[in-house]
């Protein structure tokens, strides 16, 4: 086979360096538009944006702006910052030593997680049945339902609010089974609930999410609006 001289060799190694230097025969270099410092400033911008549009819509109703609201709208917005945080900085692992792989310790999923309540339930009972199982382990989700259930229970106690409820009749318990079933797959098809796509989605500026949360408001409105009509068919039936 024929070898190239030496100088068609080293010709071919400077032109080569070249193009990887982005310079010209001429010795200029051409400078290129840093991509990595535009996007994160659009990501900031655009999340301050979304959110101040937000949060100017539900503030304009003064009846809106009591002291529970706005604590509850600032400790869960900390909340699901707290878990992105934990998940996606505290549980990271940059080398497992099982895999030798990067890994994101305590969740179920193998990635970052915040705040949801579709899934994190159905692991929970998982955790029940079979929390004998070493390969079992309380994860970010199952320590949020967990946590969810226990507070809520805790201030209720505290508040002197707690109570037993039952279903009034045989149709009210039909109309929540049927209700229940119908958020559950909605949750499944949706991949979240208002929670896990309303708020931990909508958070990450997913397009997804938002079609979910749009999708949620749309679904609740209509069932209201048939509750009001059936209601109103009722108690003219009753007159």
């Amino acid at each position: 086979m024929p070898v190239p001289p030496r100088g068609t060799i080293r010709a071919r190694k400077r032109r080569t360096r070249t193009r990887r230097t982005g310079t010209r025969t001429g010795g200029t270099r051409r400078s290129r538009p840093s991509a990595s410092l535009t996007k994160p400033v659009l990501q900031v911008a655009l999340a301050l944006i979304i959110g101040g549009a937000l949060l100017a819509f539900v503030l304009k109703d003064r009846a809106f702006r009591t002291f529970d609201n706005l604590l509850a709208g600032i400790g869960v917005g900390a909340i699901i910052v707290a878990l992105w945080f934990v998940s996606g900085s505290i549980g990271f692992v940059p080398e497992h030593p099982s895999t030798l792989e990067e890994a994101y310790l305590r969740t179920n999923s193998g990635r970052m997680e915040a705040l949801s309540f579709v899934a994190p339930v159905a692991y929970s009972l998982d955790y029940l049945m079979f929390f004998s199982d070493t390969s079992k382990v309380v994860t970010i989700g199952v320590a949020a339902v967990a946590g969810v259930l226990a507070g809520s229970a805790a201030y209720a106690v505290a508040s002197g609010r707690f109570r037993w409820e039952g279903f009034r009749d045989t149709e009210d318990m039909a109309n929540h089974l049927v209700g229940g079933a119908l958020m559950g797959f909605g949750g499944v098809a949706a991949l979240g609930c208002t929670v896990g796509q309303g708020l931990s989605g909508i958070s990450t500026l997913a397009l997804g999410s938002f079609a979910a949360s749009i999708s949620i408001v749309a679904g609740a409105m209509l069932a209201l609006k048939y509750q009001s009509w059936r209601l109103d068919r009722i108690v003219t039936q009753e007159k």
